[in-house]
């Protein structure tokens, strides 16, 4: 049976809830990195737009509740655009006034600076899947084949019941859940598997089935099977040390998933079609909000963990291409020419802006969008 779609004002509300908090917490780790070395911010925005409420603190840094909430950003002191240049009022500043200025900062200062943003929005979903684990305990079951389906891969690529799944795909396997998060990205794909057999390590190759199924709001969803399972979970209780490290662990695996899936995307193992944007994000952000407080949260920490990762990839325009940049300028002992860091991010805003409407093409194609115009069309 399924559930009936949120309406559309509890979509946006929602999408915007999600995003307003995730790009806030972003900038915020970029504000905190940047307070440690004393670089002075001149705004802290929560939303975009006309300033509805604000108060200046006693740095000088200007905190205001803008009229749109989709976001945020920080501004340092003296920036002059995205790639970080001194305004024409900064430039020429003598060396004894440069100080708390991000663009004079030393260059391993302004790679932590940015590398906040994305780092923090790991912390963030770490802090939440850690309170989850310290409150309701670690659920996780143990990586043994106690049934195997008949005609299934498992049956056919050799797997035996009571095998101990130790690797697949060169991943080293602790649990039940890293099997299936390996299957479900490798639908059809020929995967390499080690298992444990009475003590002996049992090389097999298996193709995991490709499986099209639905959610309970009927998004169709295509991923891997093998078709073998475990007859047991185990909720294990966990201190706030434990809670953190099994935190941290499930937060690798997740961007380990997403670097799988963009790498199967970019050599072709996986259609690009299968990518959402953000149209996609509010239909989930609706969708999990409806289910309660602690799907929503759950939620949350998957988005900033996309978030985080999704900043670091070498694009400029995003924090990743800052860092590369940084990068370059440290092994030539200069930095870049302006005009080529000002071409590289026009080229990179191009490049997120085709990404975006891309993304937003694929998004009102999977919800059918496109075959119901062309149904009033003809």
């Amino acid at each position: 049976m399924e559930l009936a779609q949120p309406t559309f004002l509890y979509t946006v509300l929602m999408f915007a809830l999600v995003i307003g908090v995730l790009v806030t917490v972003h900038e915020l780790g970029h504000y905190l990195a940047g307070r440690m070395f004393g670089i002075r911010a001149e705004t802290f925005s929560v939303g975009f737009g006309r300033e509805l409420i604000g108060w200046t603190d006693k740095h000088g840094t200007r905190w205001k509740l803008a009229l749109l909430p989709l976001g945020g950003y920080v501004k340092f002191v003296g920036d002059l655009n995205a790639s970080s240049q001194p305004s024409p009022e900064v430039e020429n500043l003598p060396d004894n006034q440069r100080q708390g200025i991000f663009a004079f900062a030393p260059l391993w200062q302004r790679a932590i600076i940015v590398a906040g943003g994305p780092l923090i929005n790991f912390l963030f979903a770490i802090v939440i899947f850690a309170g989850f684990f310290a409150v309701l305990g670690h659920p996780y079951t143990p990586a043994t084949v106690d049934y195997i389906a008949e005609n299934s891969p498992a049956k056919a690529a050799g797997f035996r019941i009571g095998d101990r799944i130790v690797s697949l795909d060169g991943q080293q396997i602790a649990r039940f859940e890293d099997v299936v998060r390996i299957v479900s990205i490798n639908p059809g794909q020929a995967v390499a598997a080690v298992v444990d057999r009475s003590g002996s390590a049992t090389r097999l190759t298996v193709t995991p089935a490709v499986l099209v199924e639905k959610d309970r709001f009927g998004n169709v969803y295509t991923r891997g099977q093998l078709g073998v399972g475990s007859a047991r979970q185990i909720v294990e209780k966990v201190g706030p040390g434990r809670a953190i490290v099994v935190a941290v662990e499930e937060t690798v695996a997740l961007t380990r998933a997403m670097t799988d899936t963009l790498v199967q995307v970019i050599t072709g193992r996986r259609s690009v079609k299968e990518l959402g944007g953000p149209l996609k994000i509010a239909q989930f952000s609706g969708q999990q909000a409806s289910m309660g407080l602690l799907n929503l949260v759950q939620f949350m920490a998957l988005i900033s963990i996309n978030l985080g990762f999704i900043n670091l990839l070498p694009v400029p325009m995003l924090d990743g291409g800052h860092l590369f940049l940084y990068a370059v300028e440290g092994v030539r002992r200069r930095p870049l020419n302006p005009k080529v860091q000002e071409w590289a991010f026009m080229s990179g805003f191009a490049a997120l802006v085709s990404l975006m409407l891309f993304l937003t093409w694929n998004d009102l194609a999977s919800f059918g969008v496109f075959k119901q115009l062309a149904g009033l069309l003809g």
